[in-house]
């Protein structure tokens, strides 16, 4: 790599605050605001929206769609035409 061209890379805590969940990664994001982790020390914390601990896709809460339903749904709307090669 080229000196001098690259932002500082080091340890960071992500913090969802939703799901009260923060992990300690290295990152070359920085902020201003400081948290005291586990191991004694003091990281620059990042307040996140949403983490693996509070996404659905991760928590298993992610909704399943119906598309049987909607095949359904879209039969009775518009009607099912037989196949395609059928005169009209």
């Amino acid at each position: 790599m080229k000196p001098g061209i690259h932002p500082p890379y080091g340890p960071v805590v992500f913090r969802d605050r939703a799901a009260d969940f923060a992990f300690l990664t290295r990152s070359t994001a920085t902020s201003d605001k400081t948290i005291e982790w586990e191991d004694g020390n003091t990281y620059p914390v990042i307040d996140v929206e949403i983490s693996s601990a509070s996404h659905p896709f991760y928590t298993g809460t992610a909704r399943v769609l119906d598309t049987a339903g909607r095949v359904e749904r879209f039969e009775r709307r518009y009607g099912s035409r037989g196949s395609r090669g059928a005169a009209r």
